[in-house]
């Protein structure tokens, strides 16, 4: 994982990760592939001779120092090529650089005004410009020089920052309702609802009914088929019938 992955946020996805042309990187290591080449002459022509003697002792040691610093070199700037990265992401773009101290900077997409791309004519054969990218912040200007494919950089910029100002500009959607009340609003009928009819009144007594109905309740309570407060609820509706 890179040192730009760490810094993304919850829910914030990497669209294209670019580094910069690999001439820059010849250029920075320019004295160290010298002192390279120069010790491999050195060792070689010495070989050749197979001389001995104190001078040829010192060059031996100086070619052997030529080299193991020009290599240390190209590491190191190998390494620092490595690790300077230009992320587009879904909400800005971030440009690290450093092997031992990190440093990162970052420019949200809503803030970028304009991005100018610049190819010369040795740039457009190898594929390389600059882009420097416009924005609202106070620094102003973010420059990314001799950027590898930089045509493809601005043109994936450009569409990830179109893509925020359309989910910026959506409108949220309401919380959906319960799929039990769903349904219930969509099986209900269409117009005016009928008001339920009236329950029938109880259909009135004579005296011997209730009397009747009255000892078959009070055997119920008798044989505790029924509780008292049963026994006394029916009674009293019983009574209201006559």
């Amino acid at each position: 994982m890179s040192y730009a992955d760490s810094l993304l946020a919850s829910g914030e996805r990497t669209i294209r990760v670019a580094h910069q042309h690999w001439f820059v990187l010849i250029w920075r290591a320019r004295w160290a592939i010298l002192a390279i080449i120069i010790a491999a002459l050195a060792g070689g022509f010495a070989a050749l001779n197979a001389n001995t003697g104190p001078l040829w002792t010192v060059l031996g040691y100086v070619v052997l120092a030529l080299l193991v610093i020009g290599v240390a070199s190209f590491i190191y700037g190998l390494l620092t090529y490595r690790a300077q990265e230009f992320v587009i992401t879904s909400r800005r773009i971030i440009h690290t650089e450093g092997v031992i101290n990190k440093r990162a900077t970052d420019s949200s997409l809503e803030k970028i005004n304009d991005a100018v791309l610049t190819e010369s004519l040795f740039g457009r054969i190898f594929g390389f410009g600059d882009l420097e990218v416009l924005t609202a912040a106070e620094s102003g200007i973010e420059r990314l020089d001799k950027l590898r494919d930089a045509k493809e950089f601005k043109k994936a910029m450009l569409e990830a920052k179109h893509e925020l100002e359309l989910e910026l500009t959506r409108p949220v959607m309401p919380p959906m309702r319960s799929t039990t009340a769903s349904a219930t609003v969509a099986d209900a009928p269409t117009g005016p609802v009928p008001t339920p009819a009236p329950e029938p009144a109880p259909a009135a007594m004579t005296a011997d009914d209730v009397t009747k109905a009255l000892a078959g309740l009070a055997d119920l309570r008798d044989r505790g088929a029924v509780t008292p407060e049963e026994y006394e609820a029916k009674k009293a509706e019983l009574l209201a019938r006559l």
